[in-house]
This record gives C-alpha cells, sequence and structure tokens, in this order.
C-alpha cells in the first residue's frame, strides 16, 4: 500500500519524515524521493540487518540529510532528542514482519521451512521463542497464545507444549508446529496451518509488540508539528484496534452538559481522521501480494 502510506503522509519536500520500521526500505526510499534538500528522513529498525541492507540504497547520492537508527522505535523519542530533532513532520509505522525476515528460514518466524525458534526482530538482544516455549509455565503459554494469538485452544496447546518439552527440547519450528497442529486435532481441510495464531503470538511477546506500538505513538503524537500527519499500516485485529482506540482518545467529542450546552472531550494534542475508515490494499494488490490481504491502513492529522 506504497501510494495510500505517501497519500496519508501528503509529505512537505523540506519537512522531517520519520520511517518506524524501515525493512527493506521500500517507503523509505519513496518518501526520500519526495524531500528537496534541507528535508530530512530518519529511519528506524530494530533489526540491524535491515540497517545494513538499506544503507547503501538510501544514502547513495542522496543530498537530503539521512539518518538511520538501530533501536525500537518504542526509544523513539530519546533517539530524536540524540540527533536534535525537536518536531517532525510526519511518521510511519508499517507493523509487523517484513518479508525478510518471514523468507530468511534461519530467523524462525515461519514453520514453512524448518529451523530453531528465534523470531526475535533484533538478534542482538533478548530471548528467543525457543527460550520462552522451553521455560515459561504452562499457564503463562496459554496467557500469552490467547492474549496475542486470540486462539481459543490456547489452554490445550499449552498443555500439548509442556508434554512434549518434559520429553525432549523443542527446538525447531517444525517441531512446534507438529505439536500445536496435534493438539488442534490437524489441518482438517483449513487452508490456514493450525499454528499460525501460537506463532504470531509468540512471536509478539518475544518482541513486545503491543507494548512498544503504544509507548512510540505516546511519544510522537506530541512531537508531530501542526498539520502533520502519523500514518499506520497494521496486519492483524490487536495491532488496529490498540492504534485506533488511541488516536480516538485524541479526537474531539462532544458531551451534553446538565445546565445546558455541551463541551468538547479529547486528550491533547488533537488529531482528526485522513479517512473516516481504515483503506485496505485494492484486490490487484491482494493477489500479487497475499499478505497485504490482512492489512488497514489507518491516518491522522495532527492539530494546529
Amino acid at each position: 500500500m506504497l501510494d495510500e502510506c505517501l497519500e496519508g503522509l501528503a509529505i512537505d519536500p523540506k519537512g522531517i519524515y520519520v520511517d518506524g520500521t524501515l525493512g527493506n526500505g521500500g517507503h523509505a526510499a519513496a518518501i526520500l524521493e519526495r524531500l528537496e534538500d534541507g528535508g530530512m528522513l530518519i529511519g528506524f529498525d530494530r533489526d540491524v540487518d535491515a540497517i545494513e541492507r538499506v544503507k547503501g540504497r538510501l544514502k547513495a547520492g542522496a543530498g537530503k540529510r539521512v539518518e538511520l537508527v538501530h533501536d525500537n522505535y518504542a526509544n523513539m523519542a530519546a533517539q530524536l532528542d540524540r540527533l536534535g530533532v525537536d518536531r517532525v513532520h510526519g511518521l510511519l509505522l508499517d507493523l509487523g514482519v517484513s518479508s525478510f525476515q518471514l523468507d530468511v528460514a534461519e530467523r524462525g518466524f515461519s514453520f514453512q521451512q524448518d529451523a530453531p525458534i528465534d523470531m526475535r526482530m533484533d538478534q542482538t538482544r533478548g530471548q528467543t521463542a525457543g527460550d520462552l516455549v522451553n521455560t515459561a509455565s504452562e499457564q503463562e503459554l496459554a496467557d500469552i497464545i490467547y492474549r496475542y494469538g486470540e486462539e481459543r485452544a490456547s489452554r490445550r496447546i499449552a498443555r500439548a507444549i509442556i508434554e512434549a518439552r518434559a520429553k525432549v527440547r523443542i527446538e525447531t519450528t517444525a517441531q512446534l508446529a507438529g505439536i500445536v497442529e496435534r493438539a488442534k486435532g490437524g489441518r482438517k481441510g483449513k487452508k490456514i496451518h493450525p499454528a499460525t495464531q501460537t506463532f504470531q503470538a509468540l512471536r509478539m511477546a518475544v518482541n513486545d509488540e503491543l507494548a512498544s506500538i503504544g509507548q512510540v505513538l505516546e511519544q510522537m503524537v506530541g512531537r508531530v508539528t501542526g498539520g502533520g500527519r502519523i500514518v499506520v499500516l497494521t496486519f492483524h485485529s490487536l495491532e488496529d484496534r490498540l492504534v485506533k482506540h488511541f488516536f480516538n482518545r485524541h479526537i474531539p467529542r462532544e458531551e451534553s452538559l446538565q445546565q445546558g450546552g455541551v463541551r468538547r472531550i479529547y486528550e491533547e494534542p488533537q488529531v482528526e481522521w485522513i479517512w473516516k475508515k481504515p483503506l485496505k490494499a485494492s484486490k490487484e494488490e491482494q493477489s500479487i501480494n497475499p499478505r497485504s490481504r490482512s492489512a488497514k491502513l489507518r491516518a491522522v492529522e495532527v492539530g494546529a
């Protein structure tokens, strides 16, 4: 949804823009193309491989300032302070896992290829999903799988994991996917693999994704200049719900007063939706990129 993201940002050629999730650099490169000298692009990614992958592409021959930051976007405000940037004109967050991370077996995000269960977006720190699977209690696993995966069979799956690891350590994505599949009673003709929600849940827990989204929005809604935009691309209901509820708190609503009249209630700063409903990928894009089928794009403009 590149064109829609750029439309949402409404780029000022001399503005300062932040891409909080560099990934393969597609959005960042498109933003950079629309900036003139005096404009600035700041790109974040917690995956050092992503930084290295796009560094040459973004910095080669760019007259505009380009800063690439290896850090979780949850730490964005502190990093902007370090760079001496107080206000920005726009922020883009493309949430979820990048295609590169999914396609490289060694990263352990997918059960399509057998590999160690890692799932860390930043492989330089933190516990792996394998560590979590092999050390968490049955209750902890059930809670994670239910909360982040919205998996109804979370207790049955957690119990199966505990029983399996009592015999042998769960080392690979294929092992884990097989345990979940058996716990759920097999595929039963379903197109979606039975382990999909469990893998999603473990990934989100290991990377503390929902907390990071909340933190960056709290930090940045007050650092976007008046008339600037925040654009967020989500890929499942938990992310989308969090983003929607956050922005709704900043959108004025009217409350009737007992003595007559109304008052407007909202958290500062005030924002307004660019689109009343989230945008979805076109049928053409969905056919080319099946991962875009679940994408929802929301955008707000910050009040002056």
